[in-house]
């Protein structure tokens, strides 16, 4: 066995270990857990810049906006109507309130949840057609 097979292999070990949530929250590439996710707010970087992953063809899709669309009306909807039972704020301040604090946890949320989507599919060699592999350079 050559050198180079030996540090290919261990640096396949090495990816193996990154563990999804840890890639996800962190907003890192899915493989080695290293390297930026995103180029600037939520667009995916072309390749990772230190394991070299091709990251095109991660595409989570609408699915991380929907998750966080349903969470967050869920909970400022519960929010908002134990607010008014409460305290009984004039509905101009609850429209301020929430309508900030949607926008911010939208935007806070969104980039870890895209992320853990596209380590989750990286892990499970996932694609809409099923026969996408990750570690394949094109």
């Amino acid at each position: 066995m050559s050198h180079d097979n030996r540090h290919s292999q261990s640096d396949d070990n090495r990816h193996a270990r990154v563990a999804l949530l840890s890639a996800g929250i962190r907003c890192r590439c899915p493989r080695c857990g290293e390297g930026r996710l995103y180029d600037g707010l939520l667009e995916v970087r072309e390749s990772c810049e230190v394991c070299g992953l091709d990251l095109r063809k991660a595409d989570p899709g609408d699915g991380p906006a929907v998750f966080i669309i349903l969470i967050l009306g869920a909970l400022v909807v519960l929010l908002a109507v134990l607010v008014e039972f409460w305290l009984s704020p004039p509905l101009w301040l609850q429209a301020v309130v929430w309508g900030v604090f949607i926008l911010v946890a939208a935007i806070g949320l969104l980039r870890p949840a895209k992320a853990l989507l596209i380590a989750s599919q990286f892990k499970n060699q996932a694609s809409d057609s099923g026969t996408v592999n990750y570690d394949e350079r094109d």
